[in-house]
């Protein structure tokens, strides 16, 4: 749990106070999932997971494919799963949504066989995210800054991809600095980032990769951004995509990125959406305005 004055004792409370009972255990990430399979062979009703996007991860990829339902608690640092899916910030709020919301199942996407709630890429992105953490690790800076000097420091060195797409008798071959895979439909402008729609079902994952020669036409494209959403570029190019393979030249292990975690893995990459495979606790439809009839003359 990150954010300050949070412990075990006042979240029991919270949840007392929305009028249910909870196991609330602070636990290690790598105690995570195991915590969560022993809950789960205790027959728990739910599972709720407090923490950034990584931590909701670690927690879902034991739900997946089963009954018992996944609640989150948004305290992270960005928390895009989270927002996505209309959770309150605000802590007790959120408390009374897991207490009150209704199950809806998601889909959820997977490369090498895990998974990924919101979106995974390869290219520059990932080598800088382990050097971001390195940062954080090492100098005790805050995400942000850690972020951006990794980014200055790293950005001029790394390399583009050469890699050949495929799915079925179709392939493309790209050379690329950055290949994103969203779990939903993307915006990527300053106004408009994330997946505004993650109750969509379209049993698809979307394939974003970027066409930029040069970093300082990648630069270019991230200035666009400031005003308008760069899939509506010609240096963009995006697919649909049930299932596809992502070769990379050399064939070697390469980062790759998931829900703001970076694990290497061995090219080919075997990207597939899971349909309806996470159950989770989701705000209410809020109830149609009632037509009161008119007024007599």
């Amino acid at each position: 749990m990150r954010k300050k004055g949070i412990t075990a004792e006042s979240l029991r409370e919270m949840f007392q106070k929305a009028g249910t009972e909870a196991d609330v255990r602070l636990i290690p990430g790598e105690e995570i999932c195991d915590a969560v399979r022993a809950a789960v062979k205790a027959g728990t009703d739910a599972v709720v997971a407090g923490g950034g996007d990584g931590t909701i991860r670690a927690v879902a990829s034991v739900l997946v494919d089963g009954q018992v339902p996944l609640g989150v608690l948004p305290l992270g640092t960005l928390n895009h799963f989270a927002g996505d899916l209309k959770i309150p910030v605000d802590l007790e709020a959120a408390v009374r949504l897991i207490a009150e919301g209704e199950v809806h199942r998601l889909d959820v996407g997977e490369v090498n066989g895990e998974i990924f709630l919101n979106n995974s890429s390869l290219g520059f992105y990932p080598p800088i995210v382990q050097a971001r953490d390195q940062e954080m690790k090492r100098f005790k800076r805050g995400k942000w800054l850690a972020m951006a000097i990794a980014t200055f420091r790293l950005l001029p060195k790394l390399s583009s991809l050469h890699v050949k797409i495929s799915s079925g008798d179709w392939q493309v071959e790209r050379k690329t600095e950055l290949i994103f895979v969203g779990n939903n439909e993307y915006g990527f402008s300053a106004f408009a980032h994330g997946a505004p729609d993650r109750l969509e079902e379209s049993g698809n994952l979307y394939l974003y990769l970027a066409r930029s020669r040069s970093r300082l036409s990648l630069f270019g494209l991230a200035l666009v951004g400031l005003v308008r959403d760069i899939k509506q570029t010609r240096s963009v190019e995006d697919w649909r995509l049930p299932e596809f393979k992502v070769e990379v030249r050399g064939g070697h292990s390469i980062p790759v990125a998931f829900d703001g975690e970076v694990s290497k893995m061995r090219s080919p990459l075997l990207y597939r959406t899971r349909p309806r495979a996470l159950p989770v606790i989701i705000p209410r439809p809020e109830p149609p305005p009632s037509q009161e009839p008119p007024a007599p003359r």
